[in-house]
């Protein structure tokens, strides 16, 4: 990859609009110190001196694009308590814009995690998962058809929290075949039969195991799994994340299939949450503003491996990105 190029596709960024379709989640993080064991239960006692809110799910695949100087338009559902209020505060603060998000009567999803030093203890959700339905459900719907044509491309961040359906993605996909429209989606074990036909999927090893019915133990099984998900969900293209091992991508060409697998470039690993939100963002976005798709795979693999070393849901910027390049083989 010759920085030049990303240099041009990166400044490219700005001009480029994305629709970020899913489940949006706030994600509340406890910090504190470990000093001792509960006499009450065998559990640590954790002394808390700060406690942070962040965007999670598919709010923090609009907070990368963001981060990397895109324009966003975060679509889905939120309650109208204050978790749902805390939202939008974040997003307003980020510059998300916010015209196809959905109030609801739901609960908006929240996870805490209780970090103790740079270890998360324990996790625990508050919740709501029943799907969007009748009147709602229909102008939702509605108001993703009217708006698909002033994007570059649709990102469905899937955590099985309502808003995915089948309708969704006969609208989605119906958009692509007229329009040509790049459409990428971050998966969730249980909804593969609804991802057909769309332009790139990004699971991780357990979703593709589970996608390609294909348990993944090595590398044959791997390019295995990988066939057999173009095959079964007849996409474009499939990027596997496979944590400490990197990445591969399966690109339809013509009648053949090109693999590439990326290594990891991640020097740290603190915490992986929120880090295929990174790839599904930082690949799309590079995409669309003229990377080829490995060069773009090459770009999010970098700024997976960013995030992995902070703590947290964490987006990486073009500055941090493109110092990493700059020491990088792929450069």
């Amino acid at each position: 990859m010759i920085l030049s190029n990303v240099e041009k596709i990166f400044g490219n960024f700005k001009d480029k609009k994305i629709l970020v379709i899913g489940d949006i989640i706030l994600d509340r993080y406890i910090f504190g110190k470990v000093m001792r064991i509960s006499p009450e239960a065998p559990v640590p006692v954790v002394e808390v001196y700060e406690e942070q809110y962040r965007l999670g799910g598919a709010a923090n695949v609009a907070n990368n694009i963001i981060a990397l100087g895109g324009k966003v338009y975060l679509c889905g559902i939120l309650g109208k308590g204050s978790a749902g209020r805390i939202v939008r505060d974040l997003l307003t603060e980020r510059g998300i814009q916010q015209d196809f998000i959905f109030d609801d009567i739901r609960r908006t999803t929240v996870k805490t995690r209780i970090i103790g030093g740079n270890q998360q203890i324990v996790r625990f959700d508050i919740e709501d998962r029943k799907r969007l339905e009748g009147k709602a459900k229909e102008t939702f719907l509605s108001m993703i058809k009217n708006g698909l044509n002033n994007f570059d491309a649709v990102i469905v961040s899937d955590y099985k929290k309502g808003v995915v359906s089948e309708e969704l993605f006969r609208i989605l996909v119906n958009h692509k075949k007229k329009n040509g429209s790049f459409v990428a989606v971050d998966p969730k074990v249980g909804h593969f039969r609804l991802y057909k036909q769309v332009s790139l999927i990004t699971p991780n090893i357990v979703e593709a195991s589970h996608g390609a019915e294909v348990e993944i133990k090595d590398e044959r099984t791997l390019i295995k799994a990988g066939f057999n998900l173009l095959k079964k969900l007849a996409c474009d293209s499939v990027l596997i994340t496979r944590g400490e091992e990197g990445m591969s991508l399966f690109e339809k060409q013509n009648s053949d299939v090109n693999v590439t697998h990326l290594p990891t470039v991640a020097k740290k690993v603190f915490d992986v949450t929120g880090a295929g939100d990174t790839v599904i963002a930082t690949i799309t976005l590079a995409h669309v503003a003229g990377a080829s798709l490995v060069d773009a795979a090459k770009v999010a693999n970098v700024a997976a491996g960013i995030v992995v070393g902070k703590i947290g849901t964490a987006a990486a910027t073009k500055e941090e990105i493109m110092e990493v390049l700059k020491a990088h083989p792929y450069a």
